[in-house]
């Protein structure tokens, strides 16, 4: 990955540390090395429904202190009005102007290129809410299974002539009809192929749910095309941090749970990496990435981790 072998070169004070290791002066001086913050959501300030220890308190002291501060979620299945309710409920200070999110990050990619015709979408009301609210058109969203055998479906499956898009996100509802239909329209050309992200699973504890990337990499299989990621850390949200939200990557500095999507969107935009062990990706990670000789597994590694974003409560 060229982009992520660019952003190695960027030298942190810190590789890989254990910011518990740290003296309270260390920390502090730390902490003044940036003014905004960039976190994201699952396994970093909640989990499903339930705010992580210290986190809503960390956020909202963030902000009380002047810190510029955003969410910046993978998570496709609600808009950025949603994520405000859910993030107010759990006691978060914050508004839509703090919230960027994969949905509407596509629908703004569509709006700004102009697009005027209909997009397929495979996904939910996060996506097609966004797409309503800047006047896209969109087909697809629910359930669509085999009604018949496969023979019957293929046949009565007439494609929209109006479809120039198609977007993949988290569906719940994701069946091999939907993955026909998306790789169809995909074959024709002209149409343009948008993934929200590329997450392989969620953070939960005990269970293991697929995440969008199991979803993308079966319509990118079916249909031999790549599509344009919104999320991280891919250069498209990178290019939008950076330009829209006019931030100095030197004194921002990017929270997250994932090496390879959080971790690596810090180190691609040149921001400072604070890895939490709340979610994916643990100390023992690191240390792998860390030990590795290969220059894209070493960007995994964070300038500094915690255990849980919670413990910098002390020092704000």
């Amino acid at each position: 990955m060229n982009f992520v072998s660019r952003s190695i070169s960027r030298m942190a004070k810190y590789t890989g540390k254990n910011l518990a290791s740290l003296s309270e002066a260390e920390v502090k001086q730390w902490i003044d090395s940036f003014d905004t913050v960039l976190t994201d959501c699952d396994g970093v300030i909640w989990v499903d429904n339930n705010p992580l220890p210290g986190a809503p308190e960390v956020i909202n002291k963030f902000i009380e202190n002047g810190k510029k501060l955003f969410f910046v979620t993978n998570n496709s299945t609600k808009t950025r009005p949603e994520f405000v309710e859910k993030a107010v409920r759990l006691g978060f200070n914050v508004t839509i102007d703090n919230i960027i999110s994969t949905a509407y990050l596509a629908a703004q990619y569509l709006k700004n290129v102009g697009f005027s015709k209909t997009v397929y979408t495979i996904g939910s009301t996060g996506i097609t809410k966004e797409l309503d609210a800047v006047g896209i058109r969109h087909i697809g969203i629910g359930p669509d299974t085999l009604q018949g055998t496969l023979a019957d479906t293929v046949a009565e499956f007439v494609p929209d002539p109006d479809v120039g898009a198609v977007i993949v996100g988290f569906d719940e509802h994701f069946s091999f009809v939907k993955m026909l239909k998306a790789a169809s329209y995909l074959n024709l050309p002209g149409v343009i192929f948008l993934a929200t992200n590329t997450d392989e699973r969620f953070p939960m504890p005990d269970r293991v749910i697929p995440g969008t990337g199991a979803i993308v990499k079966a319509i990118v299989t079916s249909a031999e095309r790549d599509p344009i990621v919104m999320g991280k850390p891919n250069p498209y949200i990178c290019d939008v941090i950076r330009k829209q939200y006019n931030v100095d990557p030197a004194r921002t500095l990017m929270i997250g749970d994932r090496c390879n999507t959080d971790i690596l969107l810090g180190k691609n935009c040149d921001f400072q990496t604070l890895l939490v062990e709340t979610g994916i990706h643990k100390a023992v990670d690191i240390e792998q990435y860390a030990a590795s000789d290969d220059l894209d597994t070493k960007a995994l590694v964070p300038d500094v981790y915690l255990a849980k974003l919670g413990d910098l409560l002390p020092f704000l």
